[in-house]
């Protein structure tokens, strides 16, 4: 017979009520809460997550531990929660050792939360609170002997920082916050050590404008004093050079940041917002840094780039549709051996090219190799390997052409790219640094050499963080350091990818940083203006270095992702040059008025440079060649020569034709015969002159003799009587004779006074000049 409804109840309660601490032990073993806890409302479970309590790890030394050592890991732990934590404690757990380095690459997403991994190690190395209050933080040191970690065979461990208390909503054990990060475990030498070469960049924003001062010195003048900051105690540049300076590194330098430094240990000037200029006062740190960099390269091998660091990508991408970009190119490598040469005394290898983040495509390569460079620095992402390979293969191999590419390690290189001012981001890079360095080492036993190219403008922090990764694996037990010329040359592996991907392949991301088409068009347009004025310069010298520098500037990677900056950096270049180009340029001209059929028109040409030009030539062009020639023409070209700060007048020899006005152009034109300057136009206004004018303007002439004669005959006269002697040639009953006697009383001169002057009296030859502005028009007499 089947039992009752109530039996059966009775015996299903039982059974579960039997059964439910035999349920809630795993749960209890594991840290996890019981069942019964989840009854409670949904509010208050998020307060028993495993992240209740922030568990934040600061430091952890040694990064990279030997036998004998003893772990310390310190770090913070705060509570994120509603409700006081009781009854707490924080401990190291050690979990199994990672396969691979894909292995690492998951773990690095899954640092908190989630459930702990391992044994927690010993008790009595945990550091116990009694009481966590919402938002109360509290300091921990954990100091583990290395042998209490129960480490087996080699390799990379995960090991956790774990939390482990109660709340009043969970009155019972579980972990409410965990912190993972990596142990690599290689306490004897390996078998086969990677070689590793680590670049080192000293890169900056450009910073020197293309204006210079007059003096003979030009004193350069920056559109900022952002670089004296960097290159100051503690700034960015000093870090990255002393930190440098402490490891085996490959030195790779911006000769533009070089020469800017340089030009700072003179006199130089700042332009501020307004425009106004104010003298730099960081003279003595810029001579402290180069002294320590030209002490911390002696001996050692410095790659340079071209000058300013061209951008390889917007070039190859955009630069080659305007003819004459690519040249840039080779005179910035042309401009970096000689710069570095000047100011560190060394000579430095000019045969490579870093393309921005070590993208390539095979447009970038053919732009890089036409500068000279043999050997391309790329990444791992651009040019990635198939499955063929179970191991991470040689940094360098053949891309054909003679071209070497140096592909640097993607996981080692961008390690320290984000926030390393915090503690806990900078302990977490350095371990999973070691944890990825390590992985490769034992993926084979085959030797191997390793790139690793971090990028190129690294934060002082990042720079911490990145010599302190370097630091522990260059004093570790699986790499060597190597020279990345060594590196370069280093027999390639057979089966690693030599395919560089095709121009469709490059990472949209980083096309939208590059410079656009209207940027290399606009970079032209100068270089042209340039080439025009420097031919007409005493000492192009000292306008040719500072523009073509400022060319190279333009064409910089340091202009990604800051568009605004890179355009108003090209337009302050373009400005200023067309500035100077206008300081050598013609004097307007108002209408000109012809009075006959030849005549002088003067032209004046203004130099207010602090240099004399020449090789100028001043065309003066008639718009009718038929009404009014200049010269034997309807134009005719003249040199010109004029010294600093002086003005020439240039004149032309016309002849009309016909009556009427005829507009007339100037313009000044280089020795190749190209246009300089703005062209000015005037009017010549030709009036008539007819034959009975002629015979009329003569006849006045004739008139004015006679008169003139009459009048000297008269008073020789005059003079004659007076003496007592008669008269030459004068009639007693001359009336007009009578008319000039002395009168009753006076002189003769004082009845001379009494009549009005004539026409023909003499008057002074030349009246003075007026210093009034001119009329509508000037009349230029034959």
């Amino acid at each position: 017979m089947s039992p009752s409804p109530a039996r059966r109840l009775l015996r299903r309660t039982g059974a579960l009520l039997a059964a439910a601490p035999l349920l809630a032990a795993p749960a209890l073993l594991s840290g996890a809460p019981p069942a019964q806890a989840a009854a409670p409302a949904t509010a208050a479970a998020a307060a028993t997550g495993t992240s209740t309590v922030d568990v934040a790890v600061n430091e952890l030394s040694p990064n990279a531990p030997a036998d004998g050592d003893t772990l310390t890991v310190k770090g913070k732990v705060t509570n994120n929660g509603r409700q006081t934590v009781t009854d707490a404690h924080i401990g190291l757990r050690v979990g199994m050792s990672y396969s691979g380095r894909s292995a690492v690459d998951e773990a690095a997403k899954n640092k908190t939360g989630g459930t702990p991994d391992g044994a927690e190690v010993a008790s009595k190395y945990a550091k116990k609170f009694a009481r966590l209050k919402p938002g109360a933080s509290q300091d921990f040191t954990l100091s583990v002997p290395v042998k209490a970690l129960n480490l087996s065979a080699d390799g990379v461990y995960q090991i956790s920082a774990a939390l482990m208390g109660q709340t009043a909503a969970a009155p019972y054990q579980q972990t409410l916050g965990i912190q993972r990060t990596f142990l690599p475990w290689q306490p004897d030498a390996a078998g086969t050590k990677t070689k590793t070469t680590v670049l080192w960049p000293l890169i900056s924003e450009t910073g020197l404008t293309a204006e210079t001062g007059t003096n003979e010195t030009q004193t350069a003048v920056f559109g900022n004093d952002d670089l004296a900051e960097e290159i100051a105690p503690g700034g960015r540049l000093q870090q990255m050079l002393a930190l440098g300076s402490a490891l085996d590194v490959t030195w790779v330098i911006d000769p533009d940041l070089l020469a800017s430094v340089d030009a700072m240990t003179e006199a130089y000037k700042v332009k501020g917002a307004n425009g106004r200029l104010t003298s730099g006062k960081h003279q003595a740190v810029a001579k402290e840094w180069l002294k320590d960099l030209q002490t911390a390269v002696q001996d050692q091998k410095v790659v340079t780039l071209p000058f300013a660091d061209p951008d390889l990508a917007s070039l190859a991408h955009n630069g080659t549709k305007v003819a004459g970009s690519l040249s840039h190119l080779k005179d910035a490598t042309d401009a970096a051996v000689s710069t570095v040469d000047t100011i560190l005394h060394v000579t430095p290898d000019a045969s490579y090219a870093w393309p921005a983040e070590g993208a390539v495509d095979r447009d970038i390569v053919k732009v890089a190799t036409s500068a000279g460079a043999s050997k391309i620095i790329a990444r791992s992402d651009s040019l990635s390997e198939t499955d063929s390979l179970p191991y991470t293969p040689s940094a360098a191999r053949p891309i054909g052409g003679g071209t070497t590419a140096v592909v640097a390690d993607a996981r080692l290189s961008t390690a320290f790219q984000g926030d390393m001012t915090g503690a806990e981001n900078s302990t977490l890079a350095v371990q999973e640094f070691l944890a990825q360095s390590l992985m490769l080492d034992r993926q084979t036993d085959r030797q191997r050499s390793v790139l690793i190219a971090p990028q190129r403008t690294p934060s002082a922090s990042q720079a911490q963080t990145m010599a302190k990764a370097v630091g522990v694996l260059q004093g570790g037990t699986w790499t060597q350091s190597q020279s990345l010329s060594a590196t370069a040359s280093a027999k390639p592996d057979s089966g690693a990818t030599t395919r560089v991907p095709s121009a469709r392949a490059y990472p949209s991301k980083l096309r939208k940083q590059e410079l656009p088409q209207a940027a290399f068009e606009q970079i032209q347009a100068t270089q042209r203006e340039l080439e025009n004025f420097k031919v007409v310069l005493t000492d192009e010298s000292r306008v040719v270095t500072p523009f073509g520098r400022a060319v190279d500037r333009e064409m910089s990677t340091s202009w990604r992702g800051r568009t605004a900056a890179s355009d108003g950096f090209r337009t302050g270049v373009s400005e200023y040059l067309s500035g100077l180009t206008d300081q050598v340029s013609l004097i307007d001209k108002s209408e000109v008025k012809l009075s006959g059929r030849s005549a002088t028109i003067p032209v004046s040409v203004q130099n207010n440079l602090w240099q004399d030009v020449d090789h100028l030539k001043l065309r003066l062009t008639s718009d009718n060649g038929t009404r009014l020639k200049i010269g034997d023409g309807s134009s005719q070209d003249q040199e010109v020569t004029i010294t600093s700060g002086h003005s020439q007048s240039v004149k032309f020899t016309t002849t009309a034709k016909a009556t009427g006005p005829v507009w007339v152009y100037a313009q000044l034109f280089t020795e190749d015969n190209q246009p300089y300057g703005k062209q000015i136009a005037f009017q010549v206004d030709v009036t008539e002159v007819t034959p009975t004018v002629m015979l009329v303007i003569a006849g006045g002439v004739l008139l004015l003799v006679l008169a003139g004669f009459r009048m000297y005959t008269q008073r020789k006269r005059a003079a004659a009587e007076k003496a007592g002697e008669p008269a030459p040639d004068a009639p007693e009953d001359d009336p007009e004779s009578a008319a000039q006697e002395e009168p009753e009383g006076g002189s003769a001169s004082a009845a001379r006074a009494d009549v009005p002057q004539q026409p023909s009296d003499p008057m002074a030859d030349t009246a003075s000049e007026s210093t009034a502005p001119s009329g509508t028009g000037e009349r230029v007499d034959r």
